[in-house]
């Protein structure tokens, strides 16, 4: 397994600090692999694909586009 490092804002870090009995790591870890398993599935559709990644330059979640 490879380690990252991540930055986050000092108010979600203080948010993070109140619950120590939540494992992290393990939430960006899965947070990260429900992304890109959604990218991988984009990959197959062109338009989804666009979506993805021209939203996410915004900060936006894609997704909602598709919930119709």
């Amino acid at each position: 397994m490879v380690n990252m490092t991540l930055a986050v804002p000092e108010q979600l870090h203080r948010i993070m600090k109140k619950h120590p009995e939540i494992k992290w790591t393990e939430v960006a870890r899965q947070a990260i692999e429900q992304k890109a398993q959604l990218i991988e599935a984009a990959e197959k559709d062109p338009f989804r694909l666009y979506a993805y990644k021209r939203l996410a330059e915004e900060g936006e979640d894609a997704e909602k586009l598709f919930k119709f």
